[in-house]
């Protein structure tokens, strides 16, 4: 970030309190729009709204506090870029992902967009403009949110029919195009991770440690695909999900530190 590694610590310190509060905020005000349909389904029924723990008000305005102190952090301790970035990512996913999700099947697509958000955050707080490297970090998070919301919304698609929920897994009664979709964007998500190597931003190493690690992601994405029963291959491609991302960022941050 600088030469001052007092200020560094001090943006840190705010970039993590900052989004922590904003994100909390956001899964609140989440939680507090879709009360009612969380009560009808067997996964989220026992939240704080819909178990009766906290009243649907005090969660609303609990939810816009963590919000806009998370925002006011960022905007005091890092720059106006990294708190805009913040506001938009709650404002996007709160009143934009989260109404979508009772309308169309386009709301895993439109939803992975804040989700991905956050490299962007840190890269504006740390060096107070965007890089191309930081739209590829965008890339992989916004690529590596299909197969793993896929895999979710397949193994729980009579839970979000209960609540209302309009996803692609609902109406596809087999299961192929979810798989379908599911192996296209994993094989995208690969690609995309070469693209440091390619752009000159991370040595050969780490390129072929991706791979390596794009081939343990696809791997379960071919399972659901071809398996008979989708729902134990869903199940694969999530906890492969789960593992893959941070077994390839940290590698990444470290390259980068290092080459």
């Amino acid at each position: 970030l600088s030469a001052d590694p007092v200020r560094d610590l001090g943006i840190l310190l705010s970039l993590l309190f900052g989004t922590s509060l904003a994100a909390g905020g956001a899964a609140v005000l989440n939680q507090w729009l879709e009360r009612e349909a969380d009560a009808k389904m067997l996964r989220t029924r026992d939240r704080p709204i819909p178990a009766g723990r906290i009243a649907p008000l005090h969660a609303l305005l609990y939810g816009l506090g963590l919000s806009i102190a998370g925002c006011g952090f960022l905007y005091t301790g890092a720059n106006a870029l990294a708190a805009f970035l913040t506001a938009a990512t709650v404002v996007s996913y709160v009143l934009l992902y989260t109404p979508l999700k009772r309308l169309t099947t386009w709301n895993t697509i439109i939803g992975a967009v804040p989700g991905a958000l956050p490299p962007l955050i840190g890269w504006a707080a740390a060096e107070g403009a965007i890089s191309t490297l930081g739209w590829i970090l965008f890339a992989i998070l916004f690529l590596w949110q299909m197969p793993h919301f896929f895999a979710i919304a397949w193994t729980h698609r009579k839970d979000y029919a209960q609540g209302g929920f309009v996803m692609l897994s609902n109406a596809d009664t087999t299961g192929r195009k979810v798989a379908v979709q599911s192996f296209l964007f994993s094989l995208a998500l690969v690609l995309s991770t070469l693209l440091p190597v390619f752009l000159g931003y991370a040595s050969w190493a780490f390129g072929i440690f991706a791979l390596i690690m794009g081939i343990y992601m696809l791997r379960p994405a071919i399972v659901f695909l071809t398996a008979k029963n989708r729902d134990r291959g869903a199940r694969k491609l999530f906890i492969a999900s789960i593992c893959y991302l941070p077994a390839l960022l940290v590698p990444l941050v470290i390259d980068l530190w290092l080459f």
